[in-house]
This record gives C-alpha cells, structure tokens and sequence, in this order.
C-alpha cells in the first residue's frame, strides 16, 4: 500500500504542473478571449436591440405622420367638396335666374307678336270690309249681263 500511496504522491505531483498550466490557460482565457468576447456579444446585442428600437420608433413616427397625411387629406377633399357643392348651387342659381329672364323675355315677345298680330288682323279686316263693297260690284259686273248691273254712278 505504501506504494500505491507512493505512486499516488509523484502523480500528484507530476500533475502540479499540468493543473497550474491548466488554471493558466483558464485565467488566460477568461481574460483574452471570454471577456472580449462577452463584452463585443452585449455591445451587439445593445446595437441590435438599439436598432429594433430605433426601428420602431421610426414606425410609429412613419404611422402618426400616415394619420396625420391622411386627416389632412380628409379636410383637404371635404374643402373641395363643400366648394364644388357651393359652385354647383351658384350655378344652378345662375341658370335659374337666366332662364327666369328668358321666360320673361319670350313671354314678351309672344305678347308684341299676338298685338302686332291683333293689329295685322283688325287692318285686314279693315282692309277687307272697306273693299268688300268694290268686290261686291266688280263680281255683280262679272257674273250679270251689261245692262243688268248696278252703276256705279247711281249710288
């Protein structure tokens, strides 16, 4: 037993120097290549999520400026509507005070035609009766023989 012991003593001690390099190797990597390596992953997962909350913040900018497009939008066509409406009334206005003119106008004019016409018919009759009693006497003299006929001289 003495041996093993012995034999268990030199392992240890030959193995002192594996277990420093080992810890050396640890601590080295801990300090050259875990830290910076651990401190490069958090700086980019802080610029990753920075960016996602960039980004969203860029959103929701992009979404308050789309409503405030589209309410702009919205009053912007109402306006144009309320003035097409307001130009279609004042024109609707317009047509109805000028047909209102040219009714009255036309019912003028049918009147001066219907007292020109009135006039026209009460010369002719004028005109008829003042030569009715020629015509009268010019048919007598057209359908009796010659010594038949009324002379004129007698009336």
């Amino acid at each position: 037993m003495d041996q093993i012991l012995h034999q268990l003593v030199d392992l240890f001690v030959g193995s002192i120097p594996t277990a420093i390099l080992f810890v050396l190797l640890v601590v080295a990597y801990r300090v050259l290549l875990f830290g910076p390596l651990t401190r490069t992953l958090a700086e980019r997962r802080e610029r990753t999520q920075g960016a996602v909350e960039k980004a969203a913040d860029a959103i929701a900018a992009a979404d308050a400026k789309t409503q405030e497009y589209e309410a702009r939008l919205r009053a912007a066509r109402m306006e144009i509507f309320r003035h097409r409406d307001q130009l279609l009334q004042q024109w609707n206005t317009e047509r109805e005070h000028t047909l209102a003119s040219v009714r009255l106008a036309a019912q003028e004019r049918v009147r001066v035609a219907q007292k020109a016409l009135e006039t026209q018919t009460s010369e002719a009759r004028q005109q008829i009766e003042g030569s009715t009693e020629q015509l009268a006497t010019q048919i007598l003299q057209a359908i009796l023989p010659a010594d038949l006929a009324p002379v004129e001289s007698a009336r």
